[in-house]
């Protein structure tokens, strides 16, 4: 028998270290959002900045809404409706291509895999003045599908479905759902995204963070304000607070409603997300 060895001190304390410096790092901003969201417009620079002063926040609450009759409503549904449908068939999208790349095989599989990967590497900042000139052809931009079709694309939720397709989905399980009856189709939607709910919800995730905080996008397509999204909305609030002053206080607000969505999904779908990840470092 082996004694097992208690690993030294610092080799424990240091990872704790770095991860709480990392936590403070990540949760001041909020913390900071937070704060100044529950503040006057004359507290806000006149106050600590990370502490509270007068508890405002529903009142501010209240005020972002009835601001020019609801807008910012408006520009949060937008988001929830480009970024819920995008992630939604976006996801059903990646990983059918991502499935039938890893369980089918035909010529140009691995040819097709690799501009999938190359597509991964083009940033969104590069393909979005294309797009611009594509879709002024056929004189769809400032509309909505000018923005939700071109986030339906997710060439790296096709990558991870491949991956997760090829570890989850057994072979023999296929045959024999094809030996039972089952048609191509219906063996992936009652048998495999079983299999693979786990990386779904991951690809769900990230391509739902991307859609929510993409803004060059929407930047160039609409000029149309009550198509904007919430981040180009606020942008546009931000850029008029020296001729508006009381904006920035709005926008503030705004900012920290605009976060809560990201919040909801995580709190909802970290377990299967954790599933998932630690399934992928198991296989």
């Amino acid at each position: 028998m082996t004694a097992t060895t208690t690993p030294p001190v610092r080799q424990r304390v240091l990872p704790m270290l770095v991860m709480a410096v990392c936590t403070v790092y990540f949760l001041v901003p909020i913390w900071w959002l937070f704060v100044g969201a529950s503040k006057s417009s004359e507290q806000f620079t006149s106050t600590a900045p990370l502490w509270f002063a007068d508890f405002h926040l529903i009142g501010n609450i209240g005020d972002l809404l009835a601001y020019r009759d609801g807008l910012f409503l408006r520009w949060l549904l937008n988001s929830l409706l480009y970024t819920g449908g995008a992630a939604l068939l976006g996801t059903v999208l990646a990983a059918m291509c991502g499935y039938a790349l890893a369980k089918y095989r035909f010529r140009g599989r691995e040819l097709l895999f690799n501009v999938v990967l190359s597509g991964v590497l083009v940033p969104a900042t590069a393909l979005a003045l294309p797009l611009f000139l594509i879709f002024s052809k056929v004189d769809a931009t400032n509309t909505f599908w000018s923005v939700f079709l071109p986030s339906l694309v997710n060439p790296f939720g096709v990558y991870l479905a491949r991956i997760y397709a090829t570890a989850s989905v057994p072979d023999d399980l296929l045959e024999a759902a094809r030996i039972d009856g089952s048609g191509e189709i219906r063996t992936f939607f009652t048998v495999s995204t079983r299999l693979m709910l786990p990386a779904l919800v991951t690809i769900f995730l990230f391509h739902f963070v991307a859609v929510w905080n993409n803004f060059l996008l929407p930047l160039i397509m609409l000029s149309d304000e009550r198509l904007f999204p919430v981040t180009l909305g606020l942008y546009t609030w931000n850029t008029q607070v020296n001729q508006i002053p009381e904006l920035r206080g709005l926008v503030i607000v705004g900012a920290l409603l605009s976060i809560t969505p990201l919040v909801i999904a995580f709190l909802l779908l970290q377990r299967f997300w954790r599933n998932g990840l630690g399934a992928g470092a198991v296989k």
